[in-house]
């Protein structure tokens, strides 16, 4: 199956990157684990960040984004990002993104924590889905994008995989030429071959015991890049969201930041506002802060939640305001416009990924990285709200402009030489009962020892437990017949060693990576980074 360009992910990144290369003659295949609609972005409620009000300026967004950052931002970067948005969402507007205007006709701006402005643009409080329907919409109509849903991508196909290759994966030689992807429906693997593939898989969420994330969010992207070779970079970085609404079944429905943009109140579990305790700038300080106080004040009273509170506010503005939270709330037996509604921190978003330029170019020619799984510089220590969709949508368009260029001066022709796969024939009926207990057993290690607040020896204790599971769960992936669970538990595993190796080299607390044995922010500005080794053997498929 050959195409110019293999996109692995069906969000606003991945979407987006079609259309861009679509447009410009590009045969796409897109690849998509479930239904296209099934990502990251559809969950995003509260909005995308961009200047679109004279009191406000380029300047101020780039501050906002380098002090919630942690000091760790790429200033160059963080400014091509801001001063980019505008004409990208005018692109959106054109697609057919209908965000939310105000009694005066003009867009309706919400302030979000970290903003110094209203600079939110929204469509009630799903703007992620909003964006998601009218890009998919416009995808679905180009008759250069192959659709190619429920196909789960396993390994990227590299020049330092081939058979008697000797062409080392850390070397500037090695380049991708597709991916083996496995038809959720059939069973069978195909090969996808292509001279650029764009990963574009969204979070990391189902690493942890708790996620606002859907269960499609397990790092496929970051796993396979680390596989092929890439570097990854600030994977320490997980931020975790203040809001999420607690429930006794262990379900996590994120309550967007807007809410408290809006006028909500945080109180501990005997109704007192506790925010100026921890930051002059209350509610509205960034997420990490938010994150960390609500920790403190629940192991404080050892309460299991504390209160997001609106019931000020009028019900009807309420009501039109945030419908979906509404709604979400009243199947929980809440009226948010009467109650307090019951919240806890929760893993929200990685700030860390696949390293990338503004070019959204790995160090692994062919290769490209856009959304949460790619790591640009913008994010720093600590992601401003709403930047994320603004920097998918950015990255997309820059990125698609460097892939027609990488691709007008390379083109591998000779195509035969990429294997089949080949998958293990052992059967054990135990395979089922293993896969779902290392899931549990990775995400409680993980949420317990790698969560908000860390410490040096739970990092070592949750390193050999990961390390002790990779090895168990790797024995079974090379022996057996590939299924989705296997592949996506796989990703976690290696996943989580990154994040674990990461958190082992910043000796210091800044932005989301908060320990105790380091409480002081470090006078250096680094940036942690892993890389595989060298993958010996030339098997394809089944590699460890």
């Amino acid at each position: 199956m050959n195409f110019d360009l293999l996109v692995i992910g069906s969000g606003v990144a991945g979407l987006s990157f079609a259309l861009k290369t679509a447009a410009r003659g590009l045969h796409v295949a897109l690849v998509t684990k479930k239904a296209s609609a099934d990502c990251n972005t559809n969950h995003a409620q509260g909005g995308i960040a961009c200047v679109f009000d004279r009191a406000d300026d380029f300047e101020n967004h780039i501050r906002d984004t380098l002090i919630a950052g942690g000091g760790l931002c790429d200033e160059a970067a963080t400014r091509a990002i801001v001063e980019a948005a505008p004409d990208r969402i005018r692109e959106l507007i054109e697609i057919g993104v209908r965000f939310t205007k105000g009694e005066s006709g003009n867009y309706d701006l919400t302030r979000e924590g970290g903003h110094s402005f209203r600079r939110i643009l929204h469509a009630d409080d799903l703007t992620g889905k909003a964006i998601e329907d009218a890009l998919l919409d416009a995808a679905r109509k180009n008759k250069n994008i192959s659709f190619f849903e429920y196909h789960m991508a396993i390994d990227l196909v590299t020049t330092a995989r081939l058979p008697g290759s000797r062409i080392a994966i850390n070397s500037p030689e090695n380049r991708v030429l597709g991916a083996y992807v496995l038809d959720v429906k059939s069973g069978a693997v195909k090969t996808f071959r292509a001279d650029a593939v764009v990963l574009s898989t969204g979070g990391i969420g189902q690493v942890y015991q708790y996620s606002t994330n859907p269960d499609i969010a397990t790092g496929d992207g970051i796993a396979m890049a680390y596989r092929a070779g890439a570097l990854i970079r600030n994977m320490e970085f997980v931020q975790f969201h203040p809001t999420a609404l607690y429930a006794t079944d262990g379900s996590r429905e994120l309550i967007s930041e807007s809410v408290r943009g809006e006028g909500a109140i945080l109180r501990d579990i005997n109704g007192r506002a506790f925010m100026k305790d921890y930051d002059e700038r209350g509610d509205l300080a960034p997420r990490d802060i938010v994150a960390r106080s609500i920790d403190a004040e629940m192991k404080k009273s050892g309460a299991a939640h504390v209160w997001l509170d609106i019931t000020h506010k009028p019900a009807d503005y309420l009501r039109e305001r945030f419908p979906h939270i509404y709604k979400v709330c009243l199947e929980h037996g809440i009226d948010m416009t009467k109650e307090m509604i019951p919240v806890v921190p929760a893993e929200h978003y990685l700030c860390g990924g696949v390293k990338t330029n503004m070019k959204a170019e790995t160090n692994i020619a062919g290769l490209y990285a856009c959304g949460e799984t790619a790591c640009t510089g913008l994010h720093g220590a600590n992601r401003l709200a709403s930047n994320s969709l603004l920097e998918a949508v950015v990255l997309a368009h820059f990125g698609a402009a460097a892939v027609v260029d990488y691709l007008g001066s390379h083109k591998f022709s000779n195509a035969d030489s990429v294997p089949a796969w080949k998958d293990g024939d052992a059967q054990d009926p135990d395979e089922r009962v293993v896969l779902v207990h290392n899931w549990d057993e990775l995400q409680r290690a993980m949420w317990d020892y790698v969560g908000i607040i860390r410490t040096t020896k739970r990092l070592h204790r949750a390193l050999r437990r990961v390390q002790m599971l990779k090895k168990e769960i790797n024995d079974y992936y090379w022996n057996f017949k590939v299924e989705g669970k296997l592949i996506e538990l796989r990703n976690l595993v290696q996943t989580a060693e990154t994040i674990i190796l990461c958190a082992m080299q910043r000796h210091e607390s800044r932005g989301l990576h908060s320990t105790r044995d380091y409480p002081e922010k470090s006078e250096e500005i680094y940036d942690s980074t892993v890389i595989c080794a060298e993958i010996t053997g030339k098997k394809p498929g089944n590699e460890l």
